[in-house]
């Protein structure tokens, strides 16, 4: 087995600091390829499929596995010819989380060597931008509406310092903007909300099951639509959170798509695993079962 580990050197939290302190000791293991800014991984990870390695670990939070699955997809014969691994040093981890990996570095490197490989579908989002038409892979989440300008508003020093609370801040000082109108389709679907989300998984922002009836292996998406997101939601989503209950209300709509289209009659940008891709329309959909991803053996 060939390992390429492809790590954000700028990840915060005691997780990134033991990961840097056992560099030494991993090096005759492995190769390493550190990342220098945003999408850098994706380059890095077709570079690994290109230079023969069979595993590529992402090491880092769900942006840098976001990337790394994108770098591979790109390659020629790239999800057939490699595996993904992942070592959890983000804030939230979401995906780590969906596939039940171990969040500690010993059990996440121990399932990268000793793990057990399983397929998951991948979905993917089309859309312009000013270099014309894009194609980009994300593993977990999608979004637009509060979601995606609330990260727009994230103060990463701050998201460096206090984690997961830096979205918070933000997203409290979105809910005082004028919102925006979202409209997804889908599967015969349609329907406008102001905050729009799409689930490969079932976790939305740690182990929040905001699609309890999501699979990582049906070949469908999940959709979530909020017609309202003001101070009533955010304040019944957090009573729903302190005491671990998550219903969906009535007003709400929810259902499933092998194909997802997301618009909005404002400028909108919409997210991929934590981070804002682009701008609104796009496109989603799903490669079945085409991403190898490491899981621990039992």
């Amino acid at each position: 087995m060939r390992i390429c580990v492809i790590f954000n050197p700028t990840a915060r939290g005691n997780q990134a600091r033991r990961f840097r302190a056992r560099l030494d000791r991993l090096t005759g293991a492995c190769a390493f390829k550190p990342t220098t800014g945003p999408g850098a991984g994706t380059f890095l990870a077709t570079e690994a499929v290109n230079e023969g390695f069979d595993t590529v670990v992402a090491a880092g939070g769900d942006g840098t596995v976001s990337e790394v699955v994108t770098g591979l997809a790109q390659a020629a014969e790239g999800l057939a010819r490699c595996r993904l691994g992942i070592l959890p040093l983000g804030t939230i981890n979401v995906f780590a989380r969906e596939l039940a990996l171990p969040l500690n570095l010993d059990g996440a490197w121990e399932t990268v060597l000793q793990g057990r490989e399983t397929r998951v579908d991948l979905p993917f989002a089309e859309f312009h931008d000013a270099a014309g038409e894009r194609r980009r892979f994300f593993t977990q989440l999608a979004g637009a509406g509060l979601d995606s300008r609330a990260i727009a508003g994230v103060d990463w020093e701050w998201k460096k310092r206090i984690g997961w609370l830096a979205y918070v801040v933000a997203g409290l000082r979105a809910l005082r903007e004028r919102p925006s109108r979202v409209r997804v389709s889908g599967g015969g679907h349609s329907a406008w909300g102001e905050l729009v989300l799409i689930g490969n998984g079932r976790f939305y922002g740690g182990e929040i099951p905001m699609f309890p009836q999501a699979s990582l292996r049906d070949s469908q998406l999940d959709v979530r639509v909020f017609p309202r997101a003001g101070w009533g939601t955010l304040l019944r989503f957090g009573w729903n959170w302190l005491w671990r209950r998550f219903p969906v209300p009535a007003n709400q709509t929810c259902f499933r798509a092998s194909q997802v289209e997301m618009t909005s009659d404002t400028g909108l940008p919409f997210e991929l695993d934590g981070d804002n891709v682009g701008m609104l329309p796009v496109r989603f959909s799903v490669l079945p079962l085409a991403l190898r991803v490491l899981q621990p053996a039992d």
